[in-house]
C-alpha cells in the first residue's frame, strides 16, 4: 500500500489565504470557481492545499479576489526569514489548522466590527471584548499582561 503524501505547508498556507480572502469578499467557492472556469471542488482542493496552485492560476485568482499575488504569501518569505531551528523539517499541520485568522467566525467578527461606522462605538466594543476576555481567563493563564492593564485602565471601579 502506498502512503498518501500530506500537503506541503506552503501550499496549505497559500490555499488558506485564498479561502480567507474569498470569505472576506462574501464569495462562495462556486462563484470563485465559475470566475476561474473551475468546479467548486477544485477550489476546495486549492484551499485545503491538496492541489498545488500554479503560477498562472495564482495570478488569475489574485485578479479575481482583487489582491496582489504577494497577499497569498504573507508571513512566508523563505529568503528573508531567519533560520528555522528544525532545519528543513516541516512544521506540524495543526499550526495551520488552529490559526484563528482562518476561522469563519473570526472573519465574520472582523466584518461586523468594521461595519460599525462610529469609531467611538468600535473602540467601546473592543474594550468590552478585552474586559470579557480578561474576566473569563485567570491572569496566570495565557492572557497577556498588557491586555489586562489596558482593560483595567478603562475600568472606572
Amino acid at each position: 500500500m502506498i502512503a498518501k503524501k500530506a500537503p506541503n505547508p506552503i501550499d496549505k498556507h497559500v490555499g488558506s489565504r485564498v479561502r480567507m480572502r474569498r470569505m472576506m469578499l462574501g464569495m462562495s467557492q462556486e462563484k470563485l470557481g465559475n470566475a476561474l472556469g473551475l468546479t467548486f471542488q477544485q477550489v476546495q482542493k486549492y484551499e485545503k492545499g491538496t492541489n498545488r496552485i500554479g503560477a498562472s492560476r495564482l495570478q488569475q485568482i489574485s485578479n479575481t479576489l482583487q489582491v496582489p499575488v504577494s497577499f497569498f504569501f504573507d508571513d512566508v518569505d523563505p529568503v528573508r526569514a531567519p533560520a528555522i531551528p528544525g532545519g528543513f523539517a516541516e512544521p506540524p499541520a495543526e499550526a495551520f489548522d488552529s490559526d484563528p485568522m482562518h476561522r469563519r467566525e473570526t472573519i465574520e467578527l472582523v466584518d461586523a466590527y468594521y461595519a460599525i461606522d462610529d469609531a467611538a462605538v468600535r473602540r467601546r466594543l473592543l474594550e468590552l471584548a478585552r474586559a470579557l476576555a480578561a474576566e473569563g481567563t485567570p491572569t496566570t493563564e495565557k492572557t497577556p499582561a498588557r491586555a489586562i492593564r489596558r482593560t483595567r485602565r478603562h475600568d472606572p471601579a
